[in-house]
């Protein structure tokens, strides 16, 4: 067995969990919180545009999309120039949820990276996103499995 596929996996299950519980307070699920991530930062993309941004396939973000209509996130709007296209926006309760998610997240990144200097989180973050490239590269297409979008 590979010692650094293990120890990532192990350590990738225990941040998924905090990141899972810390979301599950604001009413989220998992990778939810990387929609409206996506949607705070421009609002009103196309379920392909999203689907891009977040590296998943389009029925990956458009079954997301329903629940998070139905649970008062997001509303779908046809395009206003060009009808066969539908664009999420947020709803009052969507944007209210930036500040608080935002807040949780930096907090759970402060708390696990606590014991570290400053310079092994530049050099974490530089290895990390190197493998993350390598890996990304490796799989030569979108992640399209439940609860893959990035946390």
């Amino acid at each position: 067995m590979s010692a650094f596929l293990d120890l990532h996996g192990s350590t990738s299950k225990a941040l998924r969990a905090l990141a899972d519980r810390d979301m599950r307070r604001h009413g989220l699920h998992l990778g939810q919180n990387h929609v409206l991530a996506v949607l705070w930062e421009r609002d009103g993309r196309t379920p392909g545009e999203m689907a891009a941004a977040l590296n998943v396939t389009t029925p990956t973000v458009v079954k997301m999309a329903t629940r998070m209509t139905a649970a008062g996130l997001l509303v779908r709007r046809p395009d206003d120039r060009d009808n066969r296209l539908v664009r999420l926006w947020l709803t009052d309760k969507g944007r209210e949820l930036q500040g608080p998610v935002e807040a949780d997240r930096k907090l759970l990144e402060d708390r696990v990276t606590a014991a570290l200097t400053d310079t092994e989180r530049a050099h974490l973050m530089s290895a990390l996103t190197k493998i993350h490239a390598s890996a990304t590269e490796l799989l030569g297409g979108p992640i399209d499995q439940p609860g893959t979008l990035p946390d």
